[in-house]
């Protein structure tokens, strides 16, 4: 029997269905689906995620120990824990692939936090998936792996349960635990597993895949800019990966004023100013002059307090100054966490530098 390709233009509306359907008769017919374009859409964050261990960008002493286990096919229940953006999800995933090859996603079972994990999800779907026995056709180990992201959001009775299903059938199944926070991770699935703590990125490593990056999109980033992502992402890389796309979506030119701009921090110059006014200008100069940046400027008061303690932190000033000056800060910004006024928390901060020049002027004389 004959096959006639149509297209989906051909098929689209009311008129032209009836004249599909008479052409079809007695045909088999192939739908052409349309050419994809979500490949140009694609996030970098997923574009640029790191294919093979070989990829991964930093803590190559655990992805080194890893490497070497998974080669002589002794890899253990791993904990991976850390900070987000990091490389533990990414590390996990290239491991998965050595291991599997390009018929991966047969072998592991994955389970985020969005998905239910409460107990009734370890007793069902992932004691069915470990116990099954698994055939390799050409895949190197016949273990299978079940991935639990964002492990550290499940319930304590959930956990509980996984204790037993994780010594039961272990001779088939190995266990990967993702958590940002290891303490929320009861001791007995704790000491059934490896543990690896990824830190967050060294700024040379952010650096050096952002000019990857920069280098495959052929996009046009000056020297500030880069030092500005990599400052702003804190050793997140994939953070430094969503202020680039987005920074570039909004700027063909990425400077530090457009990667600032895009994100809403102050840039150094303003924090500069406003630490000069805090440290020198009265009362009501400083609070006129800080209210006016922040309108025409559009900050936060609370980027502003981040920003300022760090700048504190490079100036010289005696140590008994500095501690009580740090302490007011911190104070003022778990205040403005919890929503009180910006007005009433801006006074507080000028307050505290009015009391710090105070005892700075006491130290002097």
């Amino acid at each position: 029997m004959a096959e006639e390709i149509v297209s989906p233009m051909e098929i689209d509306g009311g008129a032209s269905d009836e004249a599909a359907v008479k052409a079809s008769k007695g045909k088999n017919v192939v739908v052409m689906a349309p050419t994809p374009t979500f490949a140009k859409s694609t996030p970098w964050v997923e574009k640029y995620r790191p294919q093979s261990l070989a990829d991964v960008a930093a803590h190559r002493d655990i992805v080194d120990t890893i490497d070497r286990l998974t080669s002589e096919n002794k890899l253990p229940h791993l904990l991976l824990y850390g900070p987000p953006g990091t490389g533990k999800t990414s590390t996990i995933l290239a491991v998965a692939r050595k291991i599997y090859g390009p018929q991966y996603h047969n072998m592991i079972l994955e389970l985020n936090a969005s998905d239910d994990r409460g107990i009734d999800v370890v007793r069902q779907q992932i004691q069915d998936f470990a116990s099954t026995q698994s055939f390799s056709f050409g895949v190197k180990a016949s273990v299978k792996l079940v991935l639990l992201d964002e492990a550290d959001a499940m319930t304590k009775d959930a956990q509980f349960a996984l204790r037993r299903v994780i010594e039961k059938y272990t001779k088939n199944t190995r266990f990967a635990l993702i958590c940002n926070h290891v303490n929320k991770i009861i001791p007995a699935l704790q000491s059934r597993c490896t543990r690896f703590r990824f830190a967050p990125l060294d700024a040379s490593h952010v650096t050096e895949r952002l000019k990857h990056v920069i280098h495959s999109e052929s996009l046009d980033v000056d020297e500030n800019g880069l030092k500005a992502l990599v400052r702003l992402s804190n050793g997140d890389m994939r953070k430094a990966l969503n202020i680039l796309q987005s920074t570039h979506m909004a700027s063909p030119h990425i400077t530090e004023e457009a990667v600032y701009l895009c994100t809403g921090n102050p840039m150094p110059k303003d924090i500069e100013q406003i630490s000069y006014w805090l440290l020198n200008e009265v009362f009501a100069t400083c609070y006129k002059h800080i209210t006016e940046m922040k309108m025409t400027k559009g900050l936060a008061l609370v980027d502003i307090v981040r920003e300022v303690t760090m700048f504190i932190f490079k100036i010289k000033m005696p140590s008994d100054v500095r501690v009580h000056l740090i302490n007011d800060m911190a104070d003022i910004e778990y205040r403005l966490t919890f929503g009180c006024s910006d007005k009433l928390q801006l006074g507080a901060l000028i307050a505290s530098f009015t009391r710090a020049r105070s005892a700075l002027v006491a130290c002097a004389n």
